[in-house]
């Protein structure tokens, strides 16, 4: 068996919590299993807390409390890691934002919109403009900054491997002007390049597959069982329980299976890029007027 993995309290507000939290209860003499019991929230749900890697709900945090004497420590405290983790990223993805930074794997699958760690400046200020319409330009400016440090986790001594799926119509979706569409798709191709990771594009044609209602993300960890994030435009799910995890790992499985290769795929990315960069340069190009 591996030796356990302690958490860095040091590194961050939830991983001080989440250390605090194994703490108590080891000294308690209570394991995982114990004091989940009654709290109607899974074992690998505790042990993520215990990591730093997920929020404490105010309901787990009272429980906690009761079942360890802590004086309301947890419930007092759970607000502060919170805020914490939300600098510029939405409170139903700041668990995720977490775990991608522990990732041994990262598959995507992206319908409508280019996935976050793929995104560049330009993108990702166009499409949180357009779900924030009332935000102000602050508040936009720290989510770009928030979005463009995720992709930080490439640079990491052992950064997770990514795969990606996309749909084709995000390619011919204009987000951007041609030139930015054209820097975008730029981008993502030398991203792909750069971490060695697979990216596949669903074609247009394809016609049916198993994932055509939304957005998926499924990470594994060295040390935890896998997990499964679904999206909607103003809320988020982390899903655990094993069974359903699984059947998204073979719905996911079989739109790979419905993909392009991934040489195909980029070099249908790399061919719409210059598309977009001939149509930019013949837009800026001064219109001649009528020979004498």
């Amino acid at each position: 068996m591996p030796a356990r993995k302690d958490p860095d309290a040091s590194t961050s507000v939830p991983s001080f919590y989440g250390a605090e939290l194994r703490f108590k209860r080891e000294s308690a003499g209570l394991t995982l299993e114990q004091l989940a019991e009654g709290s109607f929230r899974g074992i690998s749900f505790l042990s993520q807390i215990e990591r730093g890697e997920r929020r404490m709900p105010v309901d787990l945090a009272r429980h906690v409390d009761e079942r360890l004497g802590t004086d309301g420590f947890f419930q007092r405290r759970h607000e502060d890691v919170a805020r914490a983790r939300q600098v510029g990223i939405a409170e139903y993805f700041a668990d995720v934002a977490e775990m991608e930074q522990r990732a041994l794997s990262i598959e995507e699958w992206a319908p409508t919109l280019v996935p976050g760690l793929l995104q560049n400046e330009a993108y990702a200020a166009v499409v949180t403009q357009a779900a924030m319409p009332r935000a102000s330009e602050e508040e936009v400016t720290e989510k770009v900054v928030a979005r463009m440090k995720r992709a930080r986790v490439f640079t990491e001594p052992a950064p997770p491997k990514f795969w990606v799926t996309m749909d084709e119509s995000v390619l011919r979706r204009r987000v951007l002007p041609p030139a930015g569409m054209a820097d975008l798709l730029m981008h993502i191709a030398g991203r792909v390049r750069s971490t060695r990771s697979i990216l596949q594009l669903v074609p247009e044609t394809s016609g049916s597959h198993p994932l055509m209602m939304g957005m998926l993300k499924i990470m594994t960890f060295a040390d935890a069982p896998p997990v499964v994030y679904t999206e909607s435009l103003h809320s988020g799910q982390v899903i655990d329980y094993p069974a359903l995890v699984m059947d998204y790992r073979e719905s996911y499985d079989l739109l790979r299976a419905a993909a392009l290769a991934p040489g195909a795929s980029l070099a249908m990315i790399e061919a719409a890029a210059e598309d977009y960069s001939n149509e930019a340069h013949k837009d800026d190009r001064p219109e001649c007027g009528p020979l004498a």
